[in-house]
């Protein structure tokens, strides 16, 4: 019986050693990182050939870079699941409370030079909803460019001191809490007790960069939460996070994707010095003087970026849908020669 069992478990593996090495090959042309074009938005996709299987991290819109919760071929497509818990009641009274699991599809499939995607999402009622999309291969990020070598440009203070000349806000239809008031831009995203809720918008300049060096100053109060876009893409981490643990979300981050290298932001309601660098793909942040990034690689857009497209100009802009923020002394140089 031992040797019949043997025999079967060799055959079972014979049998699937084929299909293995066939799911390898048809998985090769989706190994990379992938700039995600989203309706209205931007996304990420990396995807790994480990060992013996596939391994996958996305950006979707907004939030963090995070692992998938599986990932595998279907012939030619690529499957991308991720899930989330969810509790539903039966509806009657005193009824228990259930965790459903929710699992939304992605499904990826490449014509040519391009991704060709769907996202299938799951709803309450039972149904299901479909959103299309494209995606493109990024190139490898080249090698760290020699910072002091890089000739600038004169520099541009951004901030008049008056009024908001030479900024709009990215969402036109939503409200502005952006203002000068005593030369210093304040963002105050207030609610009203008791109202609608107000949706309030992120402010970006009119000019458009590329590679470049920005100085700025900014007080966070307690408890509160903003960013800086590079080029509108990748977000420079601004929140209060005195004393907290080193951490990817912190004062002075790439959001999600680089930490810094030590703590040195400062408490809430006092001014803090960042001085940021974006070239060849790479980031240095300085933070009060301290080197938090030194030169390091950039992998992909952040979340809430207008665009993944990595090779364009694109504008600094300033997130103001999450909390008070003052920003003074807002300074950029173009990087002319590298």
């Amino acid at each position: 019986m031992l040797r019949k069992i043997t025999l079967i478990g060799t055959l079972l593996l014979l049998f699937s050693i084929p299909n293995i090495s066939k799911a390898v090959d048809s998985a090769k042309p989706f190994l990379g990182r992938w700039a995600l074009f989203l309706p209205g938005g931007a996304g990420w996709l990396e995807v790994k050939q480990m060992d013996t299987y596939l391994e996958a991290s996305l950006l979707w819109y907004g939030g963090s870079v995070e692992p998938v919760s599986n990932v595998y071929m279907e012939g030619e497509t690529l499957v991308v699941t991720r899930t989330r818990n969810y509790v539903r009641t039966a509806g009657a009274p005193g009824a228990p409370e259930r965790i459903h699991v929710a699992s939304t599809e992605h499904r990826f499939s490449i014509y040519g030079d391009q991704l060709v995607g769907e996202q299938i999402t799951p709803q309450k009622d039972g149904s299901s909803s479909t959103m299309r999309f494209t995606g493109k291969k990024i190139s490898d990020v080249p090698a760290a460019p020699d910072i002091s070598k890089l000739v600038y440009g004169k520099p541009v203070k951004l901030l008049n001191g008056k009024d908001l000349t030479g900024w709009k806000l990215l969402e036109e239809k939503k409200t502005s809490g952006w203002a000068i008031v005593d030369g210093t831009l304040v963002n105050d995203p207030a609610q009203k007790e008791g109202q609608p809720h107000i949706s309030y918008g992120n402010l970006c300049t009119v000019d458009k960069y590329e590679d470049f060096n920005l100085k700025l100053q900014v007080n966070v109060p307690a408890g509160s939460n903003s960013g800086v876009y590079l080029r509108g893409i990748y977000e420079i981490q601004v929140v209060d996070s005195y004393e907290k643990a080193l951490d990817p979300h912190n004062m002075g981050a790439l959001y999600s994707r680089i930490t810094p290298s030590e703590s040195a932001e400062k408490p809430a309601g006092e001014w803090q010095d960042m001085d940021i660098t974006l070239c060849d793909r790479h980031v240095t942040v300085i933070l009060n003087g301290k080197t938090i990034i030194n030169n390091q690689p950039v992998l992909g857009c952040t979340g809430g970026a207008i665009t993944p497209d990595e090779f364009i100009p694109g504008p600094i802009y300033l997130q103001g849908d999450h909390g008070k923020v003052y920003y003074r002394n807002i300074e950029i140089k173009p990087i002319l020669k590298k």
